[in-house]
């Protein structure tokens, strides 16, 4: 370690709350936050974005940002295989829970090299969402329906036809979607979800279903850019398909996304006390979230609880670990892959 111990420890943080025009009360009713009256529309669980980054909660880091935490602790926080990121000032991921309690704008994310060269150097997004709760009935805009080409995706947003081209995509609690770079996709009303993102927040919206902002007018659009990042050749696409990692009696653990920038594991445990060891080896750091039930994450002789609905970051150095589940749980485990 290139730091003293005593700053690496599993930190958790306060999250950073937004209000925008499509949220609800449902962080408060379905996942029981505790959050101010009003709208809530996302909980940024853990940021490292320079608009809205999180402060360390508890510990010798304590009301430090993540981006200040990162500059203390370096590739002890990030591990070997984000340095690239460290090196340009940015932590990798973003964690967010958002309520749709309306539709959200249909928008497309860049990718890296687009971004960086139309947005000032920022990345380019890609997401996941997990699914906590959907209404019955509920669905997604994931994709194009067959045929849709360049031409006629703007001849039919001119003609405010655009419902025509996309792709709805049934869901429900438990399911997980895959959202690279270039896919077509609007959250729809009565969904609240997980989401684990690039750390970035260039959002190109193509249609807001002609509604006005707080302001009273209508939010801007970004056509242009939208229609040249938009991957055409996506044709309905379905949610992201487990990949069993190993099974026994009371537990499982599968993939529910893999891809460039972030490798999500969901772990179920019936009920019951159960453990887990695993050894952040400096090679990346690890994201703990709780969706259900709760944790004790215990590392050096030392204790860290979560609970559900919470986020949990272990610093890259921090070692061997043992997590100790109280059941039924469900929990979700984030790290950059090799």
């Amino acid at each position: 370690m290139t730091v003293l111990d005593e700053n690496i420890y599993p930190l958790t943080f306060n999250p950073i709350l937004k209000d925008y025009i499509w949220g609800g009360r449902n962080l408060a009713t379905k996942l029981g936050r505790d959050i101010p009256d009003g709208t809530v529309a996302e909980s940024w669980e853990i940021s490292g974005h320079p608009s809205s980054p999180t402060r360390v909660d508890q510990g010798p880091l304590r009301r430090k940002t993540l981006i200040e935490a990162m500059d203390i602790l370096g590739t002890d926080l990030v591990g070997h295989r984000s340095e690239a990121m460290l090196k340009r000032g940015k932590f990798p991921l973003l964690i967010k829970l958002l309520d749709a309690n309306k539709p959200l704008s249909v928008q497309v994310h860049p990718k890296d090299e687009y971004a960086n060269e139309h947005e000032n150097g920022e990345l380019g997004k890609t997401e996941m969402w997990h699914i906590l709760y959907a209404r019955p009935g509920a669905d997604l805009i994931y994709g194009l329906k067959p045929g849709v080409t360049r031409e006629s995706f703007r001849e039919n947003l001119e003609n405010g036809t655009l419902e025509k081209c996309l792709h709805q995509l049934p869901i429900r609690a438990g399911d997980s979607v895959f959202i690279p770079a270039g896919s077509v996709h609007a959250i729809m009303d009565g969904i609240v979800i997980a989401e684990i993102q690039q750390n970035s927040d260039t959002t190109y919206r193509v249609y807001d279903w002609n509604r006005v902002g707080a302001d009273g007018q209508p939010r801007p659009l970004h056509i242009d850019k939208a229609i040249d990042v938009i991957n055409f050749e996506q044709v309905e696409p379905g949610p992201y398909m487990p990949e069993m990692i190993e099974k026994r009696e009371g537990y499982r653990r599968e993939f529910i996304t893999r891809c460039p920038y972030f490798n999500v594991e969901r772990l179920w445990f019936d009920d019951g006390i159960h453990t887990f060891t695993g050894s952040c080896d400096g090679s990346t750091f690890e994201i703990w979230g709780v969706m259900s039930g709760r944790i004790i994450v215990s590392w050096n002789k030392n204790l860290t609880p979560l609970k559900a609905v919470r986020f949990g970051l272990l610093p890259a150095a921090l070692g061997d670990y043992e997590i100790e589940i109280t059941g039924p749980a469900t929990l979700l485990r984030v790290y950059i892959p090799e």
